[in-house]
């Protein structure tokens, strides 16, 4: 008998690529879900992923069973939400959130959902998208402006432009715009996990502005507070000003980034559970990116 256990480290497995990267995912040991996935390919007969290849693929079998086992478990993840007193305990509700999001407003709305028992992971954009879509979180706090958005509801919170933080007493500090060319002798700060890198990189490399870097870190905390101590600049989107820091336009950098809450189109047109999860956190979600403080 195929269990729903079966069926969860089967999908781990398969949307990260790695047995290892799936027993985290799920919380066990990389020996205990390898073991699960033999038990589930002998009672199955087949081989589910081909295990010769640098990165773990899917067998014809394991194709096979990938969409069969995406509705299983959308429809386990709808009964558990939606049927009161199935499961002996409720999952949480999973939300994901991007990590170039402040801090301080994610903290502020969290701050007005005591009560409802919430999960939340991190991970980039599409990532979340995808992952919301296929019923492996519930909804996502995300950029959507450049992703494919097919099968999701998307609840506006806010759109904001890419610029220039400066440390507050830069000599640039008062102009609300700035041009590429006059930050050329200016040490960076490089937030690595910043969505447009890519594309802020090749901005400066046309302009022949090529910047030493000081610190370069995927925690947004940490590049922010050493712009604010006058240790270098840096590019980011506007909510992510912070004392200390003046924010300014980039001249011809045209990119914005919009942001919403990305819920499952076909279970939020409904009226149960879900959607009243939603849109409590929309809601939370809203207040605090309006707030000023």
């Amino acid at each position: 008998m195929i269990s729903r256990q079966h069926i969860r480290q089967f999908l781990a497995v398969v949307d990260t690529g790695s047995f290892t990267r799936a027993a985290e995912s799920i919380g066990i040991a990389q020996p205990s879900l390898s073991s699960g996935i033999r038990e589930l390919e002998e009672r199955l007969g087949e081989p589910l992923f081909d295990r010769q290849r640098p990165a773990v693929r899917l067998t014809a079998a394991g194709n096979r069973l990938l969409p069969i086992a995406r509705r299983i478990n959308s429809e386990f993840l709808r009964a558990e939400r939606d049927i009161p007193g199935l499961a002996t305990k409720a999952r949480p509700f999973i939300l994901g959130v991007m990590p170039t999001l402040p801090i301080a407003k994610l903290a502020l709305a969290a701050g007005q959902l005591i009560g409802l028992e919430l999960e939340i992971v991190e991970k980039d954009a599409a990532s979340l998208l995808r992952a919301v879509r296929q019923g492996r979180i519930d909804c996502a706090l995300a950029d959507h402006s450049a992703h494919d958005t097919e099968g999701l509801e998307i609840l506006p919170l806010f759109h904001e432009e890419y610029g220039v933080l400066l440390p507050g007493d830069h000599r640039l500090a008062e102009q609300t715009v700035v041009d590429a060319e006059e930050l050329a002798g200016d040490v960076m700060i490089a937030r690595r996990s910043c969505e447009r890198l890519r594309e802020t990189s090749a901005f400066f490399t046309s302009r022949g502005v090529r910047p030493r870097f000081s610190f370069k870190s995927h925690n947004d905390e940490r590049a922010l507070a050493l712009v604010a101590a006058g240790v270098g600049i840096t590019v980011a989107p506007r909510s992510l000003a912070i004392a200390g820091t003046r924010f300014a336009i980039l001249a011809d950098f045209n990119l914005r980034r919009n942001i919403g809450l990305a819920a499952r189109a076909g279970d939020y047109a409904g009226a149960g559970a879900y959607r009243q999860q939603c849109d409590r956190l929309f809601a939370a979600f809203r207040a605090a990116f309006n707030d000023r403080a």
